[in-house]
């Protein structure tokens, strides 16, 4: 009867084992891949951050060209398959022509215009980022300087290690 008893019981045992060996696998390759999450994500967000820097300063290099009021210059920042809705203009800017001709206009009659981004927001998803902001524009016409609040989205994708436009769309703040 013992010996009935001890050969269930290793039958048992043996059925369990691999189970078991299952079960603690199963929970070192959970350990091993949120440790691994862990420390990739951790390098992801000290490299998010690295990127979001040069999505500002590519940003600032627009500013730095708009204000210098050279159209081809700014659009030197722009991909050829960009697409811009510019401020004052009611047409879709889809080509790199369009998008030199729509600062080229605005150069010309707005020699003067410049602009000091304010507060942005960049989102990094891999090779293309977005910057969401507001930026204001100061213009003197007739002697008088006129300031408008602005605002802004630039979606950048990086290209031959440039962060280069993609989209754009830029437009007044509605008043409060």
């Amino acid at each position: 009867m013992q010996d009935a008893k001890n050969n269930v019981l290793s039958q048992q045992t043996a059925r369990s084992a691999p189970r078991r060996t299952f079960v603690a696998a199963a929970t070192m390759f959970r350990m091993f891949a949120a440790t691994f999450l862990l420390l990739t994500g951790s390098v992801a967000f000290a490299d998010n951050d690295a990127v979001q820097k040069e999505v500002i300063a590519a940003t600032a290099a627009w500013a730095e060209a708009f204000n210098a009021r050279d159209a081809q210059r700014i659009a030197a920042h722009y991909a050829d398959d960009a697409v811009f809705w510019g401020t004052i203009s009611p047409t879709l800017r889809t080509t790199p022509l369009e998008v030199l001709e729509y600062f080229t206009n605005s150069t010309t009659k707005r020699p003067n215009l410049r602009i000091a981004i304010g507060e942005q927001h960049v989102r990094v998803y891999g090779d293309t980022a977005i910057n969401s902001g507001y930026y204001t524009s100061r213009n003197s016409q007739d002697g008088q300087e006129i300031i408008t609040p602005m605002r802004f989205t630039f979606v950048f994708h990086r290209r031959t290690g440039r962060w280069l436009i993609v989209a754009h769309h830029s437009s007044r703040m509605p008043a409060p």
